[in-house]
C-alpha cells in the first residue's frame, strides 16, 4: 500500500512506530483522552516543543465530542445568565476557528426565531442577538465574521424554514456551524501528530504512579514515563482523579429528514416552555438531514462506557417543543435516528446538592486541578477547547520548566485549513472541500464512488480514513470518520463496503 506524504498522517505504519517508541520510553506530556480537549492539549503542547503522547481508550472523538450539536457558538445563553466573560471567550474562539484554524470546517448559519413562537419570544431573541453582536464586535476577528441580528418578513421566514406556520415574520441572528464535530477532533489530532505527538487509540491508562504510567494497548501492557499526565477524559475523568466533583448531564438529539421541514437553510429556534434561556434547535445539515436538539438531563450514578440513548421523555419534549411552530407536526414515525452524549459539567466547590441545582443552570466553565503529576482539565465546551488547552499547557510548562511560554494555536491552521479564497480554488467537489479542505483532491482520487446508493459519502473517504486518519474498525469508519451511524438503517447498508475497505487497507 502506497501512502501519500500528508502532514500528520495517522497510518498503520505510523501507529506501529509510535507504539515502539512509547514502550518503555518517556515523554514530557502524556494526554489521556482523544476528544476535542485532549486533542487540543496535545496540539498546544507539541507545537510548543514538548514531547507528547496521546492515549485514547477507544477512538478519536469516540465520547462526548461527536455527540454535540455541531455548533461553534458565541454563547447567547451565557449572556442570559450574566456570564459575560464566558460569552466573550466563546465569541473569540469562534472567530479563531472561522478565520484562522479551521475555516474549511465551520460555516455561517442563520438562526430563525419565528413570531409564531410569540412576539415576546422574538423581542427577547432580538435583544439577546444584538447583545451577542456587541460582544462579537468586542473580540479580535469578530468584526465582519458574521452578519448582524435583524428582523425578517413573513416571506423570508417561509424561505428560510418553509415548515414554519406561515403568515408572520421573525428574528434572525447568526452563529457558526461545524460540518462535523468528529472531523474537528481528527484534524486537531493529525495536526498534533505533524508536530511530533505520538498517538495511540485502543489504549487504556490503568494507573499513574508518580512519573510512571501503566496502560493496556490492544490487550498488551505498556509502561512509559511522563513529566506530566494531562487527564482530559471528560465525564470519565474521575477514574484518574476521584476528587473531582462532576455532575454529568445527557444532551439528546433527534434526526429527521430535512424535507419534512421544507429543506430549511436556517436553524429553527423555539424556546423550551417555561424557559427564557433554553431553546430547541432544528439544525439543517449539508447531507439533507436535520438534527433536533437539545435536552439537558442529569445523569445519576457512574457514567457507563456505552453510548447513551435519548429517553422517551426527551423525545417527547423535543417533538412537542418544535411542533409548536410547525405547520405539519413531526411524529416519532418521522425519526430516522437519534443520538445522545454526556456533558462533563463541573460542580463548584461551593455548590449544594439540592433539587434546585439543575444541570442546565451549571456554568460551562472548565476546571484545572493538580493531583501529583496529574493535571485534570474538565468541563468547558467544544467551542472553547483551544482556550482550555492553552491554559492547561501554560500550567504544564510552568511545572516542567521547559517548552515555549506562549501558545501558538490561536493562529495555527489545522491540516486541510486555508483561507476561504484558497478553499474556493480547490479542485474537488464542494462537499469534500467542506470536510477535508485542501486535502479534498487526495480523498477524491482514492475513489469517488458512493459507499451506498443515495448517500454522499465516497469509498475514497473510507480509504483516506484508514490510510491517514487512524481508523482501524468498522465503527471508526462509519461512526466517527463518516457519520453513517446517525441513521442506523443506512449504517447497516454501509457495513459490507467498510469491511471490504478495511480488509484491503490493513
Amino acid at each position: 500500500m502506497v501512502t501519500a506524504a500528508l502532514p500528520g498522517t495517522l497510518s498503520p505504519a505510523r501507529r506501529a512506530e509510535d507504539l515502539a517508541e512509547l514502550a518503555g520510553g518517556s515523554v514530557d506530556v502524556l494526554v489521556v483522552g482523544g476528544g476535542v480537549t485532549g486533542a487540543g492539549v496535545a496540539l498546544d503542547a507539541a507545537s510548543r516543543g514538548l514531547s507528547v503522547a496521546l492515549l485514547e481508550r477507544t477512538d478519536l472523538a469516540a465520547g462526548t465530542s461527536r455527540w454535540s450539536s455541531k455548533l461553534v457558538h458565541g454563547g447567547l445563553r451565557y449572556l442570559a445568565h450574566g456570564e459575560i466573560g464566558l460569552a466573550r471567550e466563546s465569541a473569540r474562539e469562534r472567530a479563531v476557528l472561522m478565520g484562522s484554524t479551521a475555516p474549511h470546517l465551520v460555516r455561517r448559519l442563520p438562526f430563525l426565531v419565528p413570531d409564531v413562537a410569540g412576539r415576546d419570544v422574538t423581542a427577547l431573541a432580538a435583544a439577546g442577538g444584538r447583545l451577542g453582536d456587541a460582544v462579537r464586535l468586542s473580540v479580535p476577528g469578530g468584526r465582519g465574521s458574521l452578519p448582524s441580528t435583524r428582523r425578517v418578513s413573513a416571506d423570508e421566514v417561509s424561505r428560510l424554514v418553509p415548515g414554519v406556520r406561515a403568515g408572520r415574520g421573525g428574528v434572525v441572528f447568526w452563529d457558526g456551524q461545524l460540518v462535523d464535530d468528529a472531523r474537528l477532533v481528527v484534524a486537531l489530532t493529525r495536526t498534533a501528530a505533524a508536530y511530533g505527538a505520538r498517538v495511540l487509540t485502543g489504549a487504556t491508562v490503568t494507573a499513574v504512579d508518580g512519573a510512571e504510567v501503566h496502560a493496556v494497548v490492544d490487550g498488551v501492557s505498556l509502561t512509559l514515563r511522563a513529566g506530566v499526565v494531562v487527564n482530559a477524559a471528560g465525564v470519565w475523568a474521575q477514574r484518574l482523579a476521584p476528587s473531582i466533583r462532576l455532575v454529568p448531564s445527557r444532551g439528546s438529539h433527534l434526526v429527521v429528514p430535512g424535507t419534512l421541514l421544507g429543506s430549511p437553510t436556517a436553524a429553527l429556534t423555539v424556546p423550551l416552555p417555561g424557559s427564557r434561556s433554553r431553546y430547541v434547535f432544528a439544525l439543517p445539515q449539508a447531507d439533507g438531514l436535520v438534527y433536533l436538539g437539545l435536552t439537558d438531563e442529569p445523569v445519576e450514578g457512574p457514567v457507563p462506557d456505552e453510548d447513551p440513548v435519548p429517553s422517551d421523555a426527551e423525545v417527547t419534549q423535543l417533538l412537542e417543543t418544535v411542533n409548536q411552530v410547525l405547520a405539519t407536526p413531526l411524529t416519532r414515525d418521522d425519526l430516522v435516528g437519534a443520538y445522545a452524549g454526556f456533558r462533563p459539567l463541573v460542580l463548584p466547590a461551593s455548590a449544594g446538592t439540592g433539587p434546585g441545582d439543575a444541570t442546565a443552570d451549571l456554568s460551562r466553565r472548565h476546571l484545572l486541578t493538580w493531583d501529583g503529576t496529574v493535571l485534570s482539565v474538565v468541563g468547558g465546551k467544544l467551542t472553547t477547547y483551544r482556550a482550555m488547552a492553552e491554559e492547561a499547557v501554560d500550567a504544564v510548562v510552568a511545572r516542567l520548566g521547559r517548552g515555549a511560554a506562549r501558545s501558538l494555536t490561536g493562529r495555527l491552521p489545522l491540516v486541510g485549513a486555508a483561507p476561504r479564497s484558497a478553499l474556493e480554488r480547490v479542485h474537488a467537489p464542494g462537499r469534500l472541500v467542506a470536510r477535508y479542505g485542501t486535502e479534498a483532491p487526495v480523498v477524491e482520487a482514492l475513489g469517488p464512488a458512493a459507499v451506498v446508493a443515495g448517500r454522499p459519502e465516497t469509498v475514497g473517504e473510507l480509504r483516506f480514513a484508514v490510510r491517514h486518519e487512524g481508523a482501524r474498525t468498522v465503527d471508526d469508519l462509519l461512526d466517527r470518520r463518516t457519520r453513517f451511524g446517525l441513521v442506523p438503517a443506512e449504517r447497516a447498508r454501509a457495513v459490507p463496503e467498510a469491511e471490504r475497505v478495511l480488509a484491503e487497507e490493513l
